[in-house]
């Protein structure tokens, strides 16, 4: 046997189906399989004949993928020929996981449970599905959570579920079949013949776990030979290639499909043709048939008897007479008393196991999960059958990531509670994570932020860049790791462990049997999936880890060289335009993948289905901003944000709210007034904070901000003449930091030196309303953002955050 360590995964797992066939039983004797099986998770390569011929096959389609020098139609058949097992064989592609994530997670307003449900539909995606292909045999450190529950994996999820359930699909999976298993969703080959119970197991491990949440998976078998070429015809010589494409140019569907338009050069069309034809073109069948099932659409089986339909989700009958549980969605089946949860929920089983789970992830004291057993719910679905820690919090892979870090120093700076190593120092009290909003929002008086954050240009890096399953198993590890990464660097760098004393002033404060002071981490992080996050953290902090987590993210993917740089033909040295806030950054930005963010700061009390609804509205405002500074080739992160005081203070969208009650249109003016200025680049962001910062820092009087405020619905004029007098007034050393971090920063006129604060000069691009005789200029003002931000930017004082939010400056939220 040769060694393998280092040996591409995705050839092992083509090799693997190619040897399995297209049946149920394998095309060598099982004991031949399992030799194999063991031989590659200790790291070596079977020496086998069968073996090696199959490993043959595979390292010649991974050659194509390598050279990819001849992609005329000739040289496809010519190579077809000979090579016929990769034109006549097939093997089974699958592509699943959790739909309607938010619905699910979302569905009750504590916190206890929502962290407990997105806990749970991670560990079946990380742990559970992984298991399914012997995960924890994997060489390597790939799958390292399956490895730390290795005895989970093993006996409760394959021996005693998919077993079972699924006769004899775990022996024709390998943990190399998994292309990537992140961010809710598995891409993976498998055998042909296994194609649709694979699917099936996916489903219904998903409905098994949680009762409740909405699954979905789909399969196709392929030739080996499509996975380089993307689907073809049989035989191969009629497959629609380049001379049909020629032909094919004025075709609507056809130039839509292959991103080509009517006047696209001949030169040009055979690298569309390479852009299309590969293995990406079998994942988005995959995908349309994906958001068919999601749909209801029952699709065409292969099977004797049909697959299960998703036409009709998980659901339990209710009664009107009948109590409802707290989420109000289904009956309750038991409420607790006080002895056993200080808060006395009514409970399903549903809520019941995300209660108990969110407790487990807490690392709650097992007295106060002693409920669980006692009611009889452990006899029907035990979460945790090993003392194995399946379940895994964010905060403490946030603690294991901090360790041996200079990050330990500043995220403990001034407490002194862990030492070097991250383990707390003898005779410290644990720090322990956050178990509601209201402890969370302690640290900023009575007010959170929420930071919904997602990844930009990550579907046109996938059509443009990757076209092999290796290609997209790489990616889906960097990305994940950037994004993980990215949050725990922010935390640590804005964030610090806080000493929270529980009160009784709030009567909608969760109810606590233990009343001692304690060091808590003020943060919680919903889920880290893929390219997406979703976090809570103290709304004095928000502004600065929404602005570090997308320049980190940037930072940790290009560690990995140019594949991540803008590419050499997009103009960068027009960036600045793109920003309004004027110190330009040293550096021009070189990633082309982003993240834009979406913040909300409001009260502790306020729903987390209400703030979700609008901090998802803010990224996808934040998200059509970055589209229209592509123009400038800034590809940068961007964040919208919003300060709610009240939950009554929007009724209606964000988008219709900034339309309809901050933006004015004087009939007698050739201009148009916005009363704001969000969203913001990442540099223009870093830019606002300065100027709070500069603003705390002159004694600015609050009662005039407020009051110039007020002032802008007024008019251009109006504002402009109230500013400057009110500014004139201040002393000189104060007045000068306000024109060099205000009036120069954001306010500069672009005819003349002087400004126009505090309205922001427009870019060209904003002259939009109106005919081409008849535009309106739109002016922007910061000073609305300003003052809503001016309580939740601490000052900075000999280099150290000095100033408090107080009692003055933010009233505490009414209970």
């Amino acid at each position: 046997m040769s060694n393998s360590s280092n040996y591409p995964s995705i050839q092992t797992a083509i090799a693997w189906c190619l040897a399995w066939g297209d049946e149920l039983e394998p095309r060598y004797p099982i004991e031949t399989f399992n030799r194999w099986r063991q031989a590659i998770a200790q790291g070596e390569m079977p020496a086998d004949a069968e073996w090696q011929q199959a490993l043959s096959q595979a390292e010649s389609l991974a050659q194509l993928d390598k050279t990819n020098s001849d992609f005329s139609l000739e040289a496809i058949a010519a190579f077809a020929e000979q090579h016929p097992q990769l034109c006549e064989d097939r093997i089974g592609l699958v592509y699943g996981g959790v739909t309607k994530v938010k619905s699910y997670v979302f569905e009750s307003a504590d916190l206890q449970e929502i962290r407990g449900a997105s806990a749970l539909l991670d560990r079946i995606n990380l742990v559970d599905l992984p298991a399914f292909f012997s995960a924890e045999t994997a060489a390597g450190n790939r799958f390292r959570q399956c490895y730390e529950a290795a005895t989970y994996c093993r006996k409760h999820i394959r021996e005693e579920w998919l077993d079972k359930e699924f006769e004899t699909l775990s022996r024709a999976l390998i943990p190399e079949l998994i292309i990537y298993s992140t961010g809710g969703n598995i891409l993976a080959f498998c055998p042909t013949a296994f194609t649709e119970q694979l699917c099936d197991a996916i489903e219904k491990r998903y409905t098994n776990e949680t009762l409740t949440a909405n699954s979905c998976a789909v399969g196709i078998t392929c030739r080996p030979l499509e996975i380089h070429y993307g689907l073809l015809n049989h035989p191969v010589d009629q497959t629609p290639w380049q001379a049909a494409l020629v032909d094919g140019k004025t075709n609507l569907a056809v130039q839509a499909y292959f991103g080509i338009e009517e006047n696209t050069p001949s030169n040009q069309l055979e690298e569309a043709l390479k852009a299309r034809k590969n293995f990406g073109e079998l994942v988005g069948k995959l995908t349309s048939q994906f958001i068919q099932r999601r749909s209801g659409y029952d699709l065409p089986t292969t099977q004797s008897l049909p697959r299960p339909s998703r036409r009709f989700p998980p659901m339990f009958e209710t009664h009107p007479y009948l109590m409802r549980d707290d989420s109000d969605i289904r009956s309750t089946v038991v409420k607790l008393e006080a002895d056993e949860l200080p808060d006395e929920p009514q409970l399903s089983e549903p809520t019941a196991r995300k209660r108990r789970v969110g407790q487990i992830v807490k690392r709650e004291s097992a007295e106060t999960q002693r409920w669980y057993q006692n009611n009889g719910f452990q006899s029907l679905w035990n979460p945790a059958p090993t003392e194995e820690r399946i379940f895994q919090s964010w905060v403490a892979k946030f603690e294991n990531f901090l360790k041996g870090t200079p990050l330990l120093e500043n995220y403990d700076k001034e407490r002194h509670l862990f030492d070097q190593h991250g383990d707390i120092h003898s005779g410290c009290e644990e720090t322990r994570e956050a178990r509601s909003l209201h402890e969370i929002g302690d640290s900023s008086n009575g007010y959170v932020g929420y930071i919904y954050a997602d990844g930009n240009s990550m579907g046109q890096y996938i059509r443009e860049k990757i076209r092999t399953p290796a290609g997209y198993q790489e990616f889906s590890e960097h990305i994940f790791e950037a994004t993980e990464k990215s949050v725990y660097r922010a935390i640590a760098q804005h964030i610090h462990p806080h000493y929270y004393t529980p009160t009784a002033k709030s009567s909608r404060q969760p109810k606590q049997k233990d009343k001692t002071p304690v060091w808590i981490h003020p943060f919680e992080i919903i889920t880290i999936g893929g390219d997406d996050v979703l976090l809570i953290v103290p709304a004095n902090k928000v502004i600065e880890v929404a602005q570090a987590i997308g320049e980190h993210f940037e930072d940790e993917l290009l560690k990995h060289g140019d594949k991540y740089e803008i590419p050499s033909h997009v103009d960068i040295s027009q960036q600045n335009k793109a920003h309004r806030y004027q110190p330009h950054s040293s550096h021009l930005a070189k990633c082309r993948l982003s993240t834009s963010s979406g913040v909300l700061i409001t009260a502790a009390n306020t729903p987390i289905y209400y703030a979700d609804k609008l901090v998802s509205q803010l990224l996808k405002s934040a998200k059509k901003h970055l589209k229209s500074l592509k123009r400038y080739g800034y590809y940068g992160g961007t964040v919208d944000f919003l300060v709610l005081k009240a939950v009554t203070m929007i009724s209606s969208d964000i988008e219709a709210f900034r339309k309809e009650g901050l933006t004015l249109s004087p009939k007698d003016r050739q201009h148009r007034l916005k009363l704001q200025a969000a969203p913001y680049t990442l540099h223009e962001l870093d830019g606002l904070i300065k100027t709070v910062r500069a603003f705390k820092q002159s004694s600015f009087p609050k009662s005039q901000l407020y009051q110039i405020r007020s002032l802008l619905e007024r008019g251009k004029r109006t504002a402009i003449l109230n500013y400057r007098y009110f500014r004139v007034r201040l002393p000189a050393d104060q007045r000068s930091l306000i024109e060099a971090q205000f009036e120069n920063a954001w306010c500069k006129a672009e005819t003349n030196s002087g400004n126009l604060a505090p309205w922001i000069t427009p870019r060209p691009k904003d002259l939009t309303e109106g005919t081409a005789t008849e535009q309106k200029t739109e002016y922007e003002t910061i000073w609305r953002e300003l003052v809503d931000l001016e309580p939740f930017i601490e000052a900075e004082r000999s280099g150290q955050a000095a100033v408090e939010i107080t009692n003055a400056t933010v009233q505490r939220p009414a209970s």
